[in-house]
């Protein structure tokens, strides 16, 4: 692979770093899995280039995915963070919309991520209409800022009442401590998030304050790495919301790096979905730690306007709407007080990681399930650092914790983790398509992750799925949708105001400034584009409803009244089956998102070019429990796989990055890009 024409997509998740290598000259791929380095994340990263022999002299462009700001908020270790706001609204991170972390429960605990010593308080006050009441006492900000110092404060945040309304408190503030702060780790909450409602604002801003340090110390450990190895090209970093940005901008914007790895994958699902003429699908991504779905209608992924990464952690940025759960391959099962199995979230990780791997561990995992019951191949580990797993260890361990607490032996303990770990999946699925007034029968699962498809087959069943699109390198479509994801920048003003009354010449003359701002945004990060484009929404509602829905409206619509009453009637019926006549209707936000489409490839490379018969695929059989029996089955070089071919369960599937089970009563077809179609007899 020469003259920079290669692009390689890198996901560091929580067990394993995943490589995808694209030849955009030759449409040459390779992937790659190795095991992530908890703390040390490029050293992994680095460990994936070496397996490929690639020189990055030679990679033109490399697009990161990383849960660096992710696991830093989970496990509350990002940095030491300020909050200065103003006078008599130090709390309000701490009384957020006055829920709490239990509904039904009588006591409950939240500690911000800053807590109350480190947020201060200064003189100043906008009204709501954006006028100054009260000027900001600039010896009080410096006095604040010396008590954050001196209380040891990495990072601070600005957030001033009404400054949506009028950013120039804010602005001011930030001029101020650029004198006196030590370091670039400064936020203005407007700058995030110039959008009404003083939680969501400052929650954001505290968030990003409180991962700066923390991404930006390794995003510079990662350059400085590449550099050291020649690379010298563009290094992009992975937004929640599906885009990609450079490392300039996720140095200021951490927050939107929340969800990177489970977006990336998402946005590749969405792409080998269409190629492959799937409309409906549920994303599955299975990994160590957790199992991330969500929900792809009509050949769209749903963004969220606001999303919770934890109990108060709320982060009001267009994030790729994911649904998470603790149950991943390593999630850990364990019978509670009252008898009753159950499955994470506590979960091994890849260190020490399931029993199977030797490393310490001796509390069972779901991949220790799958390994004592034969649906893992106990002789060819996926990511290459292991020679073995430790089949006997894994079978004691679930005797020990499962098997004799609940009065069973080993086998079906084992099977009874399986059984609780797909209740707990089927769960999260319906959770994104039944509640949200989808019906699952219209909807195929996409597995993906190291763990996804062990487990699709046995879903379809669960929950009643119409099949299971496997794609041809499941375990690594995180890494695959980095490198398809476009650039995107987004946008927010408030504007709060009823249709009727509202100026639409002047909203339409908004959103085209906006607009200029996103595209002149994408163009400094010297990425060349095959198109570019600009989406907008307007938050709207019935007046003296609390909650929004987004309104996709062109741009040439803004200024037309009706266009807009039609659009949002048209969303409210969708989201509700009926609208309301005769009901003021308000527009609160103006969001405008300018996105670069970066160049694409065609999935068909994806696809074999060649391949053999099932009855050639197989490379071995052995024993495989399903359906409370143990079955005499084949296991199969899925790769080698002509397209076409036609595999009857119970049967197993195994690659480099996954291995795919399918269940008694179903059938495994190889389809035009070599993703294998999962479906009932």
């Amino acid at each position: 692979m020469t003259d920079k024409s290669t692009v390689i997509g890198v996901d560091v998740g929580g067990t394993f770093t995943d490589l995808f290598f694209l030849d955009e000259s030759t449409g040459a791929i390779d992937v790659v899995k190795v095991p992530s380095t908890r703390g040390r994340e490029a050293d992994g990263f680095l460990d994936g280039l070496s397996r490929n022999n690639t020189r990055l002299a030679e990679v033109g462009t490399i697009v990161h995915g990383t849960t660096v700001g992710t696991n830093a908020l989970l496990e509350r270790k990002g940095a030491k963070c300020g909050l200065i706001t103003s006078e008599g609204f130090r709390d309000v991170l701490e009384m957020r919309r006055r829920d709490r972390p239990a509904t039904w429960g009588l006591r409950g605990e939240y500690t911000p991520v800053i807590p109350r010593d480190m947020r201060m308080e200064v003189p100043e006050r906008i009204l709501a209409d954006g006028t100054i009441d009260t000027p900001l006492d600039h010896d009080a900000l410096r006095a604040a800022a010396q008590t954050l110092l001196d209380q040891g404060a990495e990072a601070v945040v600005v957030a001033f009442v009404n400054a949506y309304a009028n950013t120039a408190h804010e602005e001011e503030a930030l001029q101020v401590l650029a004198e006196i702060w030590p370091n670039e780790h400064l936020t203005a909450a407007t700058r995030l998030l110039p959008e009404i409602r003083e939680f969501e604002r400052s929650s954001t801003a505290a968030l990003n304050g409180y991962l700066q340090p923390v991404v930006a110390s390794y995003l510079d450990r990662l350059n400085t790495r590449l550099g050291e190895e020649g690379f010298g090209g563009d290094l992009l970093i992975v937004q929640s919301n599906g885009g990609v940005m450079t490392v300039d901008t996720a140095r200021q914007l951490p927050v939107r790096t929340a969800l990177s790895g489970p977006a990336a994958g998402v946005i590749a699902s969405a792409e080998i979905a269409a190629a492959a003429g799937f409309e409906n699908v549920i994303t599955c991504d299975m990994g160590g730690t957790s199992f991330d779905v969500s929900l792809i209608a009509g050949g769209e992924t749903h963004l969220a306007a606001q999303t919770s990464i934890d109990f108060g952690m709320v982060v009001r940025s267009p994030m790729i709407e994911i649904s998470t759960i603790g149950a991943g391959g390593g999630s850990i099962a364990w019978v509670d007080d009252a008898g009753i199995l159950q499955i994470g979230p506590e979960s091994a990780g890849s260190i020490p990681g399931p029993v199977a791997y030797g490393q310490g561990n001796d509390r069972p995992t779901v991949t220790d399930a799958n390994v004592v019951l034969g649906r893992i191949n106990a002789d060819r580990p996926i990511g290459g650092k292991l020679d073995r797993l430790d089949v006997e260890a894994s079978k004691a361990a679930i005797l020990k914790h499962v098997g004799e607490p609940l009065g069973l032996d080993a086998i079906e303990a084992a099977a009874a983790i399986l059984k609780v770990a797909n209740a707990r999946l089927a769960g999260a699925l319906r959770l994104v398509s039944i509640e949200r007034g989808y019906d699952p029968r219209d909807f195929s699962a996409l597995p993906f992750g190291g763990g996804g498809a062990l487990h699709a087959g046995a879903l379809i069943g669960e929950v009643g799925l119409k099949s299971a699109l496997v794609p041809r390198y499941p375990g690594v479509a995180s890494a695959l949708g980095c490198v398809i994801a476009d650039m995107r920048h987004d946008q927010v003003r408030t504007v709060n105001g009823i249709l009727g009354a509202l100026d639409t010449d002047a909203l339409a003359a908004q959103a085209r400034a906006m607009g200029d701002e996103g595209l002149a945004l994408l163009g400094d990060g010297g990425i060349s584009f095959t198109g570019r484009d600009l989406l907008v929404e307007l938050d709207m509602s019935y007046l003296g409803q609390t909650h929004t829905v987004a309104v996709p409206v062109a741009l040439d619509a803004l200024s037309d009244r009706d266009q807009i009453k039609a659009a949002f009637e048209s969303t409210y019926d969708t989201a509700f089956g009926s609208h309301l006549e005769n009901v003021a209707i308000r527009v609160l936000n103006l969001r405008v998102s300018a996105i670069g489409r970066r160049p694409k490839f065609d999935l068909r490379v994806l696809a074999p070019t060649s391949g053999v018969t099932p009855e050639d695929a197989i490379a071995s059989r052995r024993q495989m429990y399903a359906d409370g029996g143990w079955h005499d089955t084949p296991v199969y070089d899925r790769l080698a796989l002509a397209v076409g071919s036609v595999v009857a369960g119970p049967a197993i599937l195994e690659q480099l990055d996954t291995t795919i089970i399918v269940e008694p009563g179903q059938n495994a077809r190889v389809d035009d890009f070599g993703n294998i179609v999962l479906a009932a007899d």
